[in-house]
């Protein structure tokens, strides 16, 4: 896993770092796939606009323990940049990319800006706008794999998110989280609490370097 970037530095001199609008393009190599990938900084974007680390230790995880990924149908929640479900699709997988809809102009321009040369192994990506726990109904639960990369930091969202999990989970996909393990945001709290009341929830991998956990989750039955 490498990436190198545009811009030796990311973020202006100003403290107020999302008051004004600026774009970084990053060039990521990941799962053996080159990616470029525009993170949009500014007020409206917020967490959505940054490529977080918790996306490229899942990236990683995928990769080292060879978790097939052609042929799969996989939905990616609170996608942001899209890079982890734009690898995927890469790579041959039939991929649903969401997030709120201001996020979406973003998905939209990195999925365009990453179509191989060849043309999509499988379908294109597909971005939609989800809001858990009010629309996540619309979405099927017949998928192989629910990504999640560093989602876990407003304790307000864990219950509606746990409810879109189950629902998303339903016929069998088992879930993959990253999350840095921010004490401020009782992100521990989700994993030990929230999320064990519907699901079977192992660690498997822990970067005490970067406190970054990566859980595998799969929803209990009769849930």
């Amino acid at each position: 896993m490498s990436h190198t970037e545009d811009e030796d530095d990311p973020f202006p001199v100003d403290d107020c770092l999302f008051t004004e609008t600026f774009s970084l393009e990053s060039v990521y190599t990941l799962m053996g796939e080159e990616v470029k990938i525009r993170q949009l900084f500014g007020a409206d974007l917020g967490v959505a606009a940054p490529v977080w680390e918790a996306a490229l230790h899942l990236c990683r995880y995928l990769e080292d323990q060879s978790v097939e990924l052609r042929g799969k149908r996989l939905i990616e929640l609170g996608a942001g940049t899209g890079v982890v479900g734009i690898v995927a699709a890469r790579l041959g997988a039939e991929v649903t990319l969401t997030d709120l809809p201001l996020a979406l102009p973003q998905l939209d321009a990195n999925v365009s800006a990453n179509k191989p040369s060849s043309g999509w192994p499988s379908l294109p990506p597909t971005v939609l706008p989800l809001s858990w726990g009010e629309d996540h109904m619309n979405f099927s639960s017949d998928w192989d794999l629910v990504l999640c990369a560093d989602i876990i930091y407003l304790p307000e969202t864990y219950l509606p998110l746990v409810e879109t999990l189950a629902h998303l989970c339903g016929k069998g996909a088992a879930a993959y989280l990253s999350s840095k393990m921010r004490d401020e945001h009782e992100t521990a709290a989700f994993y030990e609490k929230h999320l064990p009341s519907r699901f079977n929830v192992e660690l498997v991998h822990r970067d005490d370097k970067q406190n970054n956990n990566i859980y595998r989750a799969s929803l209990r039955t009769g849930q």
